[in-house]
């Protein structure tokens, strides 16, 4: 079971670290800069998920933890796709928006079902569920 643990941890540290050393290099690059508030809206729902990804803590349940940790990513990418919705300009790009919202919205209302019915005697979550 420990070993599950720490194979989770893992697995949740690389995207956040590849990440964070991608940002580092894309402004060196001269790609988008911190005063671009498109660029930003995107990070915004990327710093808030990998925070709380990372600040949840194991249950011992793999069920809980796979869904505790998949709230932020489904969070991140309502996110994105609303940023996309007030930003983004091409219709076929907008459409997908638009279903990634439809789609993870019940997805979230789902696992938020699913984990008030399995997680009662678990450690707390550290991302909320509404």
């Amino acid at each position: 079971m420990k070993m599950r643990t720490a194979v989770l941890a893992v697995v949740v540290m690389i995207p956040a670290v590849a990440f964070a050393m991608g940002q580092h290099d894309t402004y060196a690059q001269g790609q988008p800069q911190a005063n671009d508030v498109k660029w930003n809206a995107l990070m915004a729902g990327m710093n808030k998920m990998h925070v709380a990804m990372a600040s949840t803590r194991p249950s011992g349940d793999a069920n809980v933890d796979f869904v505790r940790l998949m709230l932020p990513h489904h969070e991140a990418a309502l996110d994105m796709a609303k940023t996309q919705l007030i930003y983004g300009t091409d219709p076929q790009m907008r459409r997908l928006a638009q279903e990634i919202i439809t789609d993870q919205q019940s997805e979230i209302e789902l696992m938020q079902l699913w984990l008030k019915q399995h997680e009662d005697h678990h450690i707390p979550a550290a991302y909320p569920t509404k």
